[in-house]
């Protein structure tokens, strides 16, 4: 009697896994760390060659940005200083073509001392539009047009055409390294103080001038989550006519989401200029923290 008992509690207990095991294993909660995998890139498109790209080809095609971000400081008291700065960027895609155009501007003066006159320490602006024909998921041609107006770098102004190749290592949807090579063409306009300083130091220094040179650039850009992104950028330009004038430009930079169509950006900036005018620091760096409105 006390074993067909037991035999009978067995049956029953076994019948009541087995009814629950596969509601058991579906209820299961996935846990903390779960998180969707990460396959996307980019605020700039262009394919990259691997199987994702295919993927969003469709989404590729018609794409439109448009930002503006700007930020400030204000010092008083025993040392007095004011800064601002300003950006906006346009990118439109539409089939195999790109039109896009960035902007930035930055402003600073500031005192030693409460007493003291405010001075300008900082002034440019600076503005460039662009055009990209897709050949494929990896390559395109593009053309630029840059210009550049900078008070501490003795320039007027410095534009530059730039025309070359671009290949995209990969491009996925939040995440995309590209290469670029090309020809760089500059034309400087000096301003007359900087010509006079270097007229007073016996060095003379023509008005304008042109010169032709190779340009190589790397840039990586990765979306880390749905609230912050990455972006950074690496240019060499090597002039052709004379092999001790070569620029590095640097830029990198930090997206944090704090609302739908806000952002906070920290950005830094380093040119370099291994020959330049009489006078002229060879090191510029600009950082900045901004507030980024997204309007598409």
């Amino acid at each position: 009697m006390r074993s067909s008992y037991l035999r009978t509690l067995v049956l029953v207990c076994l019948g009541t896994l087995a009814w629950s095991a596969p509601g058991y294993a579906q209820d299961t909660p996935k846990g903390l760390l779960a998180q969707d995998a990460a396959t996307s890139g980019a605020t700039d498109v262009g394919g990259g060659g691997f199987e994702a790209a295919a993927a969003k080809e469709a989404t590729a095609k018609e794409e439109s940005e448009l930002e503006f971000s700007a930020g400030g400081l204000l010092a008083s008291g025993n040392s007095r200083s004011t800064a601002m700065t300003g950006a906006g960027k346009l990118r439109l895609r539409r089939a195999d073509n790109q039109y896009s155009a960035n902007f930035a501007a930055n402003y600073a003066r500031s005192a030693p001392s409460a007493d003291a006159a405010m001075e300008t320490s900082v002034s440019n602006v600076q503005g460039r539009v662009r055009y990209d024909r897709y050949l494929s998921d990896a390559w395109s041609l593009f053309v630029a047009e840059t210009g550049r107006r900078d008070r501490f770098q003795g320039l007027v102004l410095r534009l530059n055409f730039d025309p070359g190749v671009a290949y995209y290592f990969f491009d996925y949807e939040n995440h995309r390294l590209v290469g670029e090579l090309g020809y760089d063409l500059q034309y400087d306009v000096r301003r007359d103080d900087t010509i006079a300083a270097s007229a007073a130091e016996g060095i003379d220094v023509d008005k304008t001038e042109v010169d032709h040179s190779g340009r190589a650039f790397a840039g990586y850009e990765n979306r880390l989550n749905q609230a912050v992104s990455f972006t950074t950028g690496l240019e060499y330009i090597q002039s052709i006519t004379d092999g001790e004038k070569w620029r590095l430009n640097w830029d990198v930079g930090l997206t944090s989401s704090i609302a739908e169509s806000f952002s906070l950006a920290a950005t830094f900036s380093l040119r370099y200029d291994n020959s330049p005018l009489p006078g002229i620091e060879k090191t510029d760096t600009t950082t900045a923290l901004s507030l980024v409105y997204t309007l598409l």
